[in-house]
């Protein structure tokens, strides 16, 4: 049987099946194991006949929704939170890599028009950064310790207040998607030019290479993170603007759902990103073999939980789906 005739037979079927498990409708035990074995039948032939189609893609994904959903109201065990991180986000957030990689785009894109603005006009960073924080860097700088703003403060505040507004900025960026993802665009925007616009300040001050010491032992995490709660964000608003076979706000309600699942995955790494900029990035004068230590194992942590573990998972789990 083609593809295209394979789809044409059991649409329906699907697309049913999708919304039932996505609404939380009501539905019998019986039915709904039923169903869940009839969708891994096609799931296993899809596999067999249409390796590497969307079609196999879109039936992983729904037979992970399904499995969720039958045993969801299994007595709960006392790993559920660690199951939650290990298992089922990474299988759902795999269907959402390619968000991922346009929000990272703006991101890139934003810190690149920040950090050209800033090497051309000076007076630019005042801009985005405020005359209070530009000077006091100054300062600092004509002191002969540029990071001395990292040293400011009590350990344990600045871990609380970092982490506090760090989540916050994320569910900022996840709320705004509401506005057909212009909002969490903006919040991507003003993010990546700040960030550009920092770096370019040190660079044209020849200070670059100690600046990104300091900043990318907590930035590494903090920075990737909040690129992944505009992923959320995203994800809402193109729920509005591309429902597809949905009616607009029962995808609205599943893109809502999706995002949030995607925003609150980054609260741990956020409290991580925390604790560094509040107990480590203080100690500038660190050797360096031991910041680019913490650096690039925080950049390898991301992109294995968020990129390679999902990928890896989501193979695992469409060779046997049970």
């Amino acid at each position: 049987m083609r593809e295209a005739a394979f789809v044409k037979q059991n649409k329906e079927k699907w697309i049913a099946f999708e919304k039932a498990i996505t609404l939380n409708s009501k539905i019998a035990p019986d039915a709904l194991a039923d169903h869940y074995i009839h969708l891994t039948n096609d799931l296993a032939y899809a596999q067999t006949y249409f390796p590497e189609s969307k079609t196999l893609q879109y039936l992983n994904s729904l037979a992970s929704q399904a499995h969720q959903k039958i045993y969801r109201n299994k007595k709960e065990t006392k790993n559920r939170i660690v199951s939650f991180w290990k298992y089922e986000f990474p299988l759902f957030f795999v269907q959402y890599h390619k968000t991922l990689f346009y929000t990272f785009l703006i991101f890139v894109l934003a810190t690149f028009i920040g950090a050209i603005s800033t090497y051309y006009d000076d007076s630019f960073v005042r801009l985005i950064l405020g005359d209070g924080y530009v000077n006091e860097t100054l300062s600092n700088i004509e002191k002969g310790d540029p990071m001395a703003i990292y040293k400011s403060g009590g350990e344990i505040g600045t871990f609380l207040g970092i982490t506090i507004n760090n989540i916050r900025v994320a569910m900022l960026a996840y709320a705004f998607g509401v506005m057909i993802s212009i909002g969490t665009g903006w919040v991507l925007f003003s993010n990546g030019i700040m960030l550009g616009s920092f770096m370019t300040f040190f660079y044209n001050r020849g200070l670059l290479f100690e600046a990104s010491k300091s900043v990318w032992l907590h930035g590494t995490i903090e920075i990737s993170v909040i690129v992944i709660a505009g992923c959320a964000g995203i994800v809402m608003g193109n729920s509005i603007l591309f429902p597809k076979t949905y009616s607009r706000m029962v995808s609205f309600v599943k893109g809502a759902k999706d995002g949030l699942k995607i925003v609150l995955s980054t609260i741990p790494f956020f409290i991580i990103a925390g604790f560094i900029e509040g107990f480590i990035t203080r100690y500038s004068s660190m050797p360096v073999p031991l910041a680019l230590t913490i650096i690039f194992a925080s950049l390898a942590l991301i992109v294995y939980y968020y990129v390679i573990y999902p990928i890896q998972l989501n193979r695992k789990h469409a060779a046997d789906p049970h």
